[in-house]
């Protein structure tokens, strides 16, 4: 489970995140602040049991700023991911927090979908970074840096989001068939096998026959590195 910290200055917009966290799979609220320093605080707190791995974070509070809080944050080397969740529009603040490490930048005020969006953008870039060990691919790469939507180019008709949890699958278990792929995704099977023929014909899945006891053999698709690393 993701541990999240949530900061902001308005009880009301604490709740409506916590509500909104709550439903997306794989995150668990660990705290809350309404404040700057509450919130520092609260991340390098050696005390608790479980350190935080991601805050979303409000830029405007009474007794400082998201900037500040990331500067103090950034200045004893936690490495605790960030979301920004603000009113503030102001490119120079948008800078800053892009220099300072920001995950994400997101506007308020924001429907739950968008909300949903980023976080699991967010999960999905996680998990590829944490799966990433030895010599690392562009994509790999990418996922590292925090670039997970730009990792594979989306063509039309097709999600970042979904193209992102396929890409995961594949990436931490053995080649998958398309009815694998589905099941495990909860997707239709002729859905999963665009993102899947996608992914084989940009290079980043190969393709290969799997033959069974009986009848045609069957397409499973495997991580390109498998196979380089195999020669």
């Amino acid at each position: 489970m993701i541990r999240t910290l949530l900061v902001d200055d308005d009880p009301l917009t604490l709740e409506l995140h916590r509500t909104y966290l709550e439903r997306i799979e794989g995150f668990v609220v660990g705290g809350e602040c309404t404040g700057a320093r509450a919130a520092v605080h609260a991340v390098l707190d050696r005390s608790t049991a479980e350190p935080f791995d991601l805050v979303l974070l409000d830029i405007t509070m009474p007794d400082g700023s998201g900037i500040d809080v990331l500067r103090a944050l950034r200045a004893r080397s936690a490495s605790v991911d960030v979301i920004a969740i603000t009113g503030v529009r102001d490119a120079e603040t948008v800078r800053q927090m892009a220099a300072l490490g920001v995950y994400q930048y997101l506007v308020k005020p924001f429907p739950f979908a968008r909300f949903q969006e980023r976080l699991i953008d967010y999960r999905t870039h996680r998990e590829q970074a944490r799966a990433t060990a030895g010599e690392a691919t562009q994509a790999e790469i990418d996922a590292l840096l925090g670039r997970a939507t730009g990792t594979v180019a989306v063509p039309k008709g097709l999600s970042a989001d979904t193209l992102q949890r396929v890409t995961s699958a594949v990436r931490r278990g053995p080649a998958l068939s398309a009815t694998e792929a589905a099941e495990l995704l909860g997707m239709s099977r002729v859905a999963v096998r665009r993102y899947l023929e996608h992914l084989a014909s940009t290079g980043v899945l190969v393709r290969s026959a799997r033959y069974g006891a009986r009848g045609r053999p069957e397409t499973e698709y495997g991580w390109k590195r498998r196979e380089d690393e195999a020669d």
